[in-house]
C-alpha cells in the first residue's frame, strides 16, 4: 500500500439539535443494553502495543466518559455523551486528542445510532455492515458472537462481540483486525484501533472504572 491507513470507529457529530428534558423512548425503559441513563459514567484507559516486550503499555490517556443530558431530534430522543481526555499531551496516534468531544445516540431495537442515522453498534444483527468504501477497499463490521466473556479491570463482562476489518481491492481481507465488546447493561468495556496493515492492534482501550444507575 503507497500509504499507512488505519481504520478509525469514532464519528464526528455535525448535526444542531434541540435539548429536551430527560426523556426515554419506550423501548429503552424496556431494555437497556447500553447502559443510556442520565448520569451514567465510565472511565477508560488506553494501551500501546510495545513490539520490543509484545505487551501493551499505559499510556496514561484517560477518556472519562458521562451522559450529561438528552436531546430530541425528529421525535426520538438521543442520549447526549461527553468525553474528557486527559494525559495525551504528546499526541500519542490512536488516542484522542486531550479536550472535550460530544456525540449524541440512542438504542433502536439493539442497533446504537448516531443522530444522522449512521449505525455505531448492532448487538443482535450478524449481517456485516458496510462502514466505508475507499479506492483501496472496502471497511466492514460483523457481530460474532453475543456471550462472549472479557476480563478488563474493572471486572468481567458477557459482551457482544464485533469485529472491524477491511476486504481490499484484490478482495483479500487485510491483516488489520479491530475488536469491540459491549455488555448488556454496562455499555463499551473495550475496543481497539488497528492500522489496516498490521495484524496486532497499536491501541487498546479498556474500561477502568464505571458509575451505572
Amino acid at each position: 500500500m503507497k500509504r499507512i491507513i488505519y481504520v478509525c470507529f469514532i464519528a464526528i457529530v455535525l448535526s444542531s439539535c434541540t435539548t429536551s428534558d430527560n426523556n426515554q423512548d419506550p423501548e429503552d425503559l424496556e431494555s437497556n443494553f447500553y447502559a443510556l441513563t442520565v448520569g451514567n459514567e465510565w472511565v477508560y484507559k488506553n494501551y500501546k502495543y510495545n513490539p520490543n516486550t509484545q505487551a501493551y503499555d499505559d499510556t496514561g490517556v484517560i477518556d472519562a466518559v458521562n451522559i450529561i443530558g438528552t436531546e430530541v431530534i425528529d421525535g426520538n430522543t438521543y442520549f447526549k455523551f461527553r468525553r474528557l481526555t486527559t494525559g495525551n499531551e504528546a499526541g500519542i496516534t490512536f488516542c484522542n486528542p486531550n479536550g472535550e468531544h460530544f456525540e449524541l445516540l440512542r438504542d433502536s431495537l439493539g442497533y446504537l445510532i448516531w443522530e444522522n442515522g449512521t449505525v455505531k453498534f448492532a448487538n443482535n444483527d450478524f449481517t456485516p455492515r458496510v462502514l466505508d468504501a475507499v479506492d483501496w477497499g472496502t471497511i466492514y463490521e460483523e457481530l460474532i458472537a453475543i456471550d462472549y466473556e472479557i476480563t478488563v479491570e474493572s471486572g468481567t463482562f458477557i459482551s457482544a462481540y464485533a469485529q472491524r476489518y477491511a476486504i481490499l481491492s484484490n478482495d483479500e481481507q487485510s491483516p488489520g483486525l479491530d475488536h469491540f465488546y459491549y455488555a448488556d447493561g454496562y455499555g463499551l468495556i473495550y475496543d481497539t484501533t488497528s492500522f489496516v496493515s498490521q495484524e496486532i492492534p497499536a491501541v487498546v482501550r479498556r474500561l477502568d472504572s464505571y458509575n451505572i444507575e
